[in-house]
């Protein structure tokens, strides 16, 4: 990853409403969430949560895909993890210990695809 992106991807988070609804898509798994749903889950206005959704699009944090009249928004785990690996790229020098929780969380977000998804009900 450049630089660049990283600083439009850590730009874009750095607003809490938008850190509050890329946490949510997050949380969502891979089917990921209509934005009426994101709206009043978080209790935000259309047209602040369209902006909003635009931001994070545009830093390249989240996909949409058009389900009927809905727009379904999901997270990408792949920038995520690319975002959190350009973070830790020279972690340590040396000292692994200092590093090892943070290596933990990202091995679980690389490996992330359908066990992201929430389980069905039974």
């Amino acid at each position: 990853m450049e630089s660049i992106s990283a600083v439009n991807m850590l730009s874009a988070l750095g607003h809490d409403g938008r850190l509050a609804i890329f946490r949510l898509l997050v949380k969502a798994g891979p089917q990921g969430v209509a934005a009426g749903q994101i709206a009043r889950a978080l209790d935000v206005l259309p047209n602040s949560l369209s902006a909003n959704l635009n931001i994070l699009a545009h830093a390249g944090l989240i996909a949409s895909r058009r389900e009927g009249r809905s727009i379904i928004y999901s997270a990408d785990y792949g920038a995520m993890s690319g975002l959190l690996g350009f973070l830790m790229e020279d972690c340590c020098n040396g000292a692994p210990e200092i590093c090892s929780p943070l290596t933990a969380v990202l091995a679980r977000v690389e490996g992330c695809g359908p066990a992201c998804a929430p389980k069905s009900p039974a």
